[in-house]
């Protein structure tokens, strides 16, 4: 099965352990192998996410936050500064 929830989840733990070991190896977050192994991560967890809830019907326990959430805050925020103001 292409999207076997087990599956799924022994590639995130791997991925969590190799961005583990790619940040203690770099000590620079903007270091290639931590951001590959960041993405690698990210898409890790996609799949699992994915693979759960086709597999069960049942989503992971998290908010994903993406830097496009974090524009939107801010966008919302200056709107309701602009609001107050009147």
């Amino acid at each position: 099965m292409a999207n076997d929830p087990r599956a799924a989840l022994d590639r995130l733990i791997a991925a969590f352990e190799a961005h583990y070991d790619a940040v203690a190896a770099a000590r620079d977050s903007d270091a290639p192998a931590v951001e590959s192994a960041a993405n690698t991560l990210m898409d890790a967890f996609d799949t699992y996410d994915d693979a759960l809830f086709t597999g069960y019907g049942v989503d992971t326990p998290f908010d994903i936050y993406t830097d496009d959430d974090e524009d939107d805050d801010e966008d919302d925020d200056e709107l309701e500064y602009d609001e107050e103001k009147g």
